[in-house]
């Protein structure tokens, strides 16, 4: 039996398409840099916080780039 994606993951990835997966690359670099930004003036938790953003963004990237390359269906 052939699994068919319902209608609000064919909305999200058709969204996700339009999004250049640089984008999330761009945003991951900057999430680094204030990350390091903030550890080197010394908010630590700060840093932590927003260090933590980097590994979603990339794999937000990711999502985005392989729904372009493979497709919707």
């Amino acid at each position: 039996m052939e699994h068919r994606d319902n209608l609000l993951t064919r909305m999200i990835e058709q969204q996700a398409a339009k999004i250049p997966s640089s984008y999330f690359l761009f945003a991951s670099l900057c999430a680094m840099c204030a990350s390091l930004a903030s550890e080197v003036t010394g908010r630590q938790r700060t840093s932590r916080f927003v260090g933590m953003w980097v590994g979603p963004l990339l794999t937000m990237g990711l999502y985005t780039k392989m729904v372009k390359t493979l497709g919707t269906r």
